[in-house]
């Protein structure tokens, strides 16, 4: 009698098989956990987009592609929550005021910072290419991202964060032509704008909250010396003390860039002081250009926390924008003053500077105070600096974010009452949504 050999296992293992067996799995496990250590952002940073080396990443990507895809339901609901409400107060005619609740102290005790380095990691974890297409798709559809505007296929982009930062065909963005306008720095929805006057020189963040100018740009900003020809009358006594606090100011100034100097003093008569802030959604084209043609003299880099800067932050954390880790650019146009702030929020720890490719933001380190002085570079040569032309790339956030510009603008001269009314004039309103290039504002030469 002839019996057929079979390949199912038997029910009982010899001693020599069950320790193979084990083995096996010991083996099976090690691979796993050094496959595991393997995956890094480095990794996939060179890789060159071939389909092959996605097999490395087999046991890390569906764990990212899940908490990615989780994390976009969860921030399209709560954008879809807000926007209902805020839709609703605009519809009626009511500006919601600053009003602290629950949440702002709930936020300050969460670890955003490393939370937010977790989130880099994810979204730098390489995709299989026939994933790409619909995880960025599904990004498009939850933020209303334009992928008709994309440089390169959605293939080409190995990771979330590659799509966060794309490119877009050339002639998507034109920049306004007009030497006498100012053109938006990136794709955003405008949130405030104004003039600043008088020595405080307050920014509106929400109704019935401002924070100064100088404590987003720094104590070492030109600022001062630029600031100090609006004051109001004050007493003998606060005209000493800001003569001093002014002389500081210049001293710290002219130990920094004393070339600079003489030309801030220079451009200040005639000008007036403006600013504008704009929001840029998660998927808004995310690259920073330069509004207007200037010379970039000092870069400053002021590591804080990372709260979100949706409006619902704005309305209820106090000094949102000075708490956050932000980068500041500062420098000259042919009107006088320009700065440029580029600030952080959660998920967004990663601000790329294209001009100084070096620069690293939310590093691992102690949670630093308000108070701490800012990391400062004063770029060569001194009183020259970087020239970037209107429309140039200047910046990158990795994901959306805040644009805070101060600048100065031509002021037209005095009117019957006395105050002075600026040439410079807004041709925007809050609200609006603006794109790269588009003017801001415009003025005549006075």
């Amino acid at each position: 009698m002839k019996f057929r050999s079979t390949h199912r296992l038997p029910v009982f293992l010899n001693s020599h098989q069950f320790n193979y067996r084990r083995l096996h799995h010991r083996h099976f496990f090690i691979s796993f956990h050094k496959k595991f250590h393997s995956t890094s952002p480095t990794r996939a940073a060179f890789s060159n987009g071939d389909g092959g080396n996605s097999k490395g990443n087999a046991f890390l990507v569906p764990g990212a592609t899940a908490a990615t895809l989780l994390m976009l339901g969860a921030l399209h609901a709560r954008r879809m929550y807000d926007d209902k409400k805020l839709e609703e107060a605009r519809e009626k005619g009511v500006e919601i005021e600053f009003q602290p609740d629950a949440k702002a102290s709930f936020l300050r005790m969460l670890p955003l910072r490393s939370i937010s380095r977790v989130w880099g990691s994810l979204t730098s974890v390489e995709l299989p290419i026939w994933l790409r297409p619909y995880v960025y798709k599904a990004w498009a559809r939850a933020f209303h991202s334009n992928l008709q505007e994309m440089s390169l296929p959605l293939e080409e982009y190995s990771s979330l964060r590659e799509f966060f930062v794309r490119t877009l065909k050339e002639g998507s963005r034109p920049i306004d032509p007009d030497p006498h306008s100012l053109a938006s720095p990136v794709d955003g929805t405008i949130l405030r704008f104004g003039e600043l006057k008088g020595r405080g020189a307050m920014i509106e963040q929400v109704k019935g909250f401002s924070y100064s100018a100088s404590s987003l740009l720094g104590a070492s900003s030109f600022l001062p010396m630029v600031a100090e020809r609006d004051v109001p009358e004050e007493t003998s006594e606060d005209r000493s003390d800001h003569k001093e606090n002014s002389q500081n100011a210049q001293w710290r100034i002219s130990l920094s860039y004393p070339k600079a100097r003489d030309t801030v003093r220079a451009t200040s008569p005639g000008k007036g002081l403006h600013y504008c802030v704009i929001y840029l959604r998660p998927g808004d084209y995310h690259r920073i250009h330069s509004p207007v043609d200037w010379n970039i003299l000092v870069r400053r880099h002021f590591s804080g926390r990372l709260y979100p800067v949706n409006e619902r932050a704005a309305r209820t954390v106090r000094n949102l924008y000075v708490e956050n880790e932000r980068v500041v650019v500062e420098g000259l146009w042919n009107q006088g003053f320009m700065a440029m702030a580029a600030v952080g929020a959660t998920n967004i720890g990663s601000i790329e500077l294209l001009i100084e490719p070096e620069l690293r933001t939310n590093l691992p380190r102690k949670l630093p105070s308000t108070s701490d002085p800012p990391e400062e570079r004063v770029y060569e040569p001194e009183g020259i600096g970087r020239l970037v032309k209107k429309g140039d790339e200047i910046a990158a956030f990795n994901m959306g974010s805040t644009v805070v510009l101060v600048f100065q603008a031509p002021m037209s001269k005095p009117a019957k009452d006395g105050s002075p009314s600026s040439e410079f004039r807004f041709n925007i309103k809050r609200g609006d949504r603006v794109r790269v290039g588009e003017a801001l504002g415009t003025f005549h030469d006075v």
